[in-house]
């Protein structure tokens, strides 16, 4: 696994964590990995790897074993769960893991996924599922879309956890500035959408496993003071089963995902609109697998053994 410091996470709430701790339970040989560990030489992907041991205490989670320098490529798989900043070091490290597929390795998911699909940008590929949404450099365009309906969010393409996300009302005097804040001046792409007043209810987190969802959904309810369905700003966690409409939306997602070669796949609903799709370190395994007595991990891990048979 590639992942961020280990000894940083939250154990009881993180779905890499939870990812290892199946490893470990199917007696797994556990390589970790973080991003400054990796490197080519004459085009072959190495890793300078600590064998890891971990159990599921949240006083005592983890223990390093012998560090090596291994073949990225006689892995039998390489879960990428490094989490954004998407920035160039993310990409050069899915160039790595590139060279490590072709040597041999499954890639959790596929690097290439990984660069093409933008968390925001890439629900325009499904606007049929999606609110009205506007992607653009223009601070001109940003504000006829809020003269034109009223009420939207925006947010920059590259944030996590709700960074920079804010819900706008038209005549709002601070409208400009956070216009010019997120596009720094029509030099950076932002996004902007149609505000969806069910996010009240919650921001549902949607696990899709292989193409397949999750039957419950993690809606994630803002908190009285907040507009933000994220749990890092003190969103509450509610799981639910899905609706039909959610069902329909992962029908027509999952498979594309599938076919890119995204294993594990987390997309954001809120009330019947896809708001973003997350391929790189999707989280709410272990608050749904809590609240109803799930193993979601253990379903990746069938399907990445269904890909290494």
């Amino acid at each position: 696994m590639v992942m961020d410091p280990i000894e940083s996470i939250t154990p009881y709430k993180d779905s890499s964590f939870a990812m290892l701790l199946e490893a470990a339970r199917r007696n797994a040989e556990i390589h970790y990995f973080q991003q400054r560990d990796l490197k080519v030489l004459g085009g072959k992907a190495i890793g300078q790897s600590k064998i890891l041991t971990v159990r599921d205490d949240n006083d005592d989670w983890f223990e390093y074993g012998s560090s090596q320098s291994v073949d990225l490529g006689d892995l039998d798989v390489i879960l990428m769960r490094k989490d954004p900043p998407f920035d160039m070091e993310y990409v050069y490290t899915t160039y790595i893991l590139d060279r490590a597929a072709v040597a041999g390795a499954l890639i959790v998911n596929r690097p290439q996924a990984l660069r093409d699909m933008n968390e925001k940008a890439y629900t325009a590929w499904f606007p049929e599922c999606t609110p009205l949404t506007l992607i653009t450099r223009s601070m001109n365009d940003m504000r006829a879309f809020l003269a034109a309906h009223g009420q939207i969010v925006v947010k920059p393409l590259d944030g996590m956890g709700g960074k920079s996300i804010f819900v706008i009302q038209k005549g709002d005097k601070n409208a400009s500035v956070i216009f010019e804040t997120l596009t720094d001046y029509g030099q950076r792409f932002a996004m902007a959408q149609l505000f969806i007043p069910e996010i009240s209810l919650g921001d549902k987190r949607i696990l899709l496993v292989n193409g397949e969802a999750v039957p419950y959904a993690l809606a994630r309810i803002p908190s009285a003071d907040d507009n933000r369905g994220n749990l890092v700003m003190g969103a509450t966690g509610v799981a639910q089963e899905l609706s039909d409409a959610d069902r329909a939306i992962c029908d027509r997602v999952g498979p594309v995902l599938r076919d890119q070669g995204v294993i594990f796949a987390g997309i954001d609903v809120i009330g019947d609109y896809l708001t973003e799709v997350n391929v790189t370190s999707p989280t709410g395994i272990r608050e749904l697998d809590t609240q109803f007595d799930l193993n979601i991990a253990g379903l990746l891990f069938d399907a990445i053994e269904s890909e290494l048979a």
